[in-house]
């Protein structure tokens, strides 16, 4: 599917041809300064077609201010960011979605009551005739949302119910068919399983992996360990703006991903004060246990 294009963008995206690479994005070294607060420094990334890159971080680790830079809506202030084999600075998330960047955020910023085939066209609807008589094709939108759907395993009965209706997992496996139909090729996914329970994260892991299948490069943001293990293939953790390491599936193990997330000597620090805390609490319930008797007495 493509989308309308202003100049500007096509003299962009046309710069992004020449070049080939192996790598369909890959960041070096790059930051963001907001004034004087250093949002995020130093971080290297590869994202490889048909690859899970998973990026994980708690609150205030970097991960949005990482997402708006690849997704368009602010630009890095250090580093190389490569899009292609050519180096470029993404002027908008439009810019961003026609060089095949496509982000599918927590929110979705899809409408409850509308049906799912006019969210799935949403701002990008089909038309028929010109002119007093264009108007909407409403038959093909909804023949190509269920088969968008249908190609992507999403077996739903009706295309018109409302998205409200579907689950939460659903809701985000219906956007993440949607971009890949408008022509991505890197999707990231802004922590699309944070508010699922365990089943309907699994849903939207198991279509994580159709979009890997089907060649796009993935870049999936979580702060959960055990949903980014099973589907990734490399893993960036980010602490307070900066890269803590990146590593390979083969290089790390989903402990020593928890534990790097948490900090080894924090994690350890903390497992000791709890312990001396179930201490403390063992040797109050003997002192009570023995003053009972005496007080009975």
């Amino acid at each position: 599917m493509k989308t309308r294009k202003n100049k500007k963008t096509e003299e962009l995206l046309e710069k992004l041809e020449p070049k080939t690479s192996d790598n369909l994005l890959t960041l070096k070294g790059v930051g963001k300064h907001y004034g004087s607060i250093i949002a995020l420094r130093g971080v290297d990334m590869v994202v490889d077609p048909g690859k899970v890159t998973c990026v994980l971080g708690d609150n205030g680790a970097g991960k949005s201010t990482l997402i708006k830079i690849i997704a368009g809506l602010h630009q890095h202030d250090e580093g190389d960011f490569t899009l292609h084999g050519s180096s470029i600075k993404l002027k908008s998330p439009r810019v961003a979605l026609d060089a095949g960047i496509a982000a599918v955020y927590q929110d979705l910023a899809v409408v409850p009551l509308m049906p799912i085939w006019r969210n799935f066209f949403l701002g990008s609807e089909l038309t028929t005739g010109v002119g007093p008589f264009k108007k909407l094709d409403v038959q093909k939108m909804k023949d190509i949302t269920k088969q968008e759907l249908s190609d992507m395993g999403i077996d739903l009965r009706d295309v018109e119910q409302p998205i409200g209706q579907l689950s939460g997992g659903e809701r985000q496996c219906v956007a993440i068919a949607r971009a890949v139909y408008f022509g991505a090729k890197v999707l990231i996914l802004d922590e699309p399983t944070a508010a699922l329970g365990v089943k309907q994260s699994g849903v939207v892991l198991r279509y994580i992996l159709q979009a890997r299948d089907r060649g796009l490069g993935v870049i999936f943001i979580t702060h959960n360990p055990h949903h980014a293990y099973p589907v990734g293939d490399s893993f960036l953790l980010l602490k307070r703006g900066r890269s803590i390491g990146y590593y390979t599936k083969s290089e790390i193990t989903v402990e020593e991903l928890t534990a790097q997330m948490a900090g080894g000597a924090e994690l350890a620090e903390l497992a000791h004060e709890l312990e001396q805390l179930g201490g403390h609490a063992e040797e109050r319930a003997e002192a009570e246990a023995g003053a009972s008797p005496q007080t009975t007495a």
